[in-house]
């Protein structure tokens, strides 16, 4: 089986970053068509409402989508440590434990989002005109975990056996069809809402399918010795080491987005349907650079165990001059021309929602290029082990932008308030971010900490 791992240990940085990085922003186009396609059929097709519906049960879905992800990770890493071991018997161990794992907790969230997703809208202050079409998008999709959990267990998979070209391909199929496909259940069948959720629960159910059958079939091509066991509690706890804590940062990162989302829903329909337009180009971007940021991650990583910690700061200045290439343009376009980007999701040119979507658009935009900064120090500093200091990093700037959203919003600022909370948060926390990279091992003062940190790296 063909390795495509990369040495990113030798060469000049900013080349390899490129190198590295540019798979990663191919799949990450593809995910967040995955994720704007349901809120744009909804707006475009639908109504106002019915956007506004869609946006407001996006926040939910985060949660279950941070268990998901974290399955996703705690299963890749254990599976590519015995990968790499040749240790087949044990890899194969592993990626049943982590199926029959997930499976379990995937139960359990469908029974919790079942039973509690309405309580939860309610209690997020959902306006009265659109509960009823955010509860029938949520029970559709919570029917449809299973095939998010699974397809997050194949890709973890691939990813472990060095393969990202796959899950890459599926994903490309799977976004342009769920496009097509809601448009097809929205205007053809005038399914509205619920066009939407079945959309999304078709495409996610064929790729997992599809997903889950070639990953089984290529595990039945790596020979393994002796019994396979199908259930291992010693393996399991090597997964849950990696998934819980991973769980946990994506779980409270929701809440406070539902905590937020809460704020804004108190302003009524139209800026909760501006907002939920205007947060998912948001999300594209924060997106773009958090994926370069886990490219930094394995790039320190990998240097960090070979001793080569100099490359480490020439890293954190490659990956700043990268991601300000992107910030520049990312931001004339949504500072400038946010309103065009914006009809793709709305049918009128003018009012309440639309005006909400350009105000907190030209409000962030100008501030890509401080948490773009931040992302790329948070990146080495995963890769280097410091997770301490990036879960204060990450938690400082949550924790501001949810305060502030609740006091600033009570202000004669209103709605806007909220959109300011945001760059506060992350200047705070780029600022913190940079603090604790320039503390790093890497700098001439903490060579004593070179050793210990290397061999963390290895093991």
């Amino acid at each position: 089986m063909k390795s495509m791992n990369k040495d990113l240990t030798v060469g000049k940085p900013e080349a390899v970053l490129w190198k590295f990085c540019l798979p990663l922003f191919g799949s990450i186009i593809f995910q967040q068509l995955y994720n704007i396609a349901d809120s744009l059929v909804a707006g475009k097709f639908i109504g106002e409402n019915a956007l506004a519906a869609v946006g407001n049960s996006y926040e939910v879905t985060l949660i279950f989508i941070a268990f998901a992800f974290g399955c996703n990770i705690g299963c890749s890493v254990i599976v590519s440590q015995f990968f790499g071991a040749r240790d087949y018997g044990q890899m194969k161990t592993s990626v049943y434990t982590a199926m029959i794992a997930s499976a379990v907790l995937c139960v359990v969230l469908m029974a919790l989002g079942i039973l509690g997703c309405d309580v939860l809208l309610r209690m997020i202050h959902t306006p009265e005109e659109i509960i009823a079409d955010s509860e029938l998008y949520l029970d559709i999709y919570v029917w449809g975990l299973p095939f998010m959990f699974f397809y997050n267990i194949a890709t973890g998979i691939f990813s472990a056996l060095g393969d990202s070209k796959t899950p890459f391909v599926f994903l490309a199929i799977s976004s342009t069809s769920n496009i097509a496909v809601d448009i097809l259940f929205v205007t053809v069948f005038d399914m509205g809402v619920a066009g939407v959720a079945w959309a999304t629960f078709l495409c996610q159910g064929v790729s997992c399918v599809l997903a889950v059958a070639v990953v089984l079939g290529r595990l039945k091509e790596i020979k393994a010795e002796g019994h396979i066991v199908i259930f291992s509690w010693p393996v399991f706890k090597k997964i849950a080491v990696i998934a819980v804590p991973s769980i946990l940062q994506q779980s409270f990162i929701s809440v406070g987005n539902i905590i937020i989302q809460s704020v804004i829903n108190s302003f009524g329909a139209s800026v909760i349907a501006g907002y939920s337009a205007a947060v998912k180009l948001n999300n594209m971007v924060i997106t773009s650079f958090t994926t370069l940021g886990n490219g930094i991650s394995n790039y320190t990583a990998q240097n960090m165990g070979a001793s080569k910690l100099s490359r480490v700061k020439e890293g954190f200045l490659a990956g700043v001059k990268l991601v300000w290439m992107l910030s520049l343009p990312l931001c004339l376009v949504y500072f400038f021309a946010g309103r065009y980007l914006l009809y793709l999701f709305m049918d009128e040119p003018a009012g309440t929602a639309i005006d909400t979507g350009i105000l907190f658009l030209r409000i962030l935009a100008p501030f890509y290029f401080v948490v773009s900064a931040k992302l790329v120090a948070d990146g080495i500093l995963r890769g280097a082990g410091l997770m301490r200091n990036f879960m204060i990093a990450t938690f400082t700037d949550l924790i501001l932008r949810v305060v502030l959203a609740q006091v600033l919003s009570k202000t004669v600022l209103g709605a806007t308030g909220i959109w300011c909370a945001w760059p506060i948060g992350w200047t705070v926390a780029t600022a913190l971010s940079i603090l604790f990279y320039r503390r790093g091992p890497w700098e001439s003062r903490e060579q004593k900490k070179i050793h210990m940190t290397a061999e963390q790296c290895r093991n």
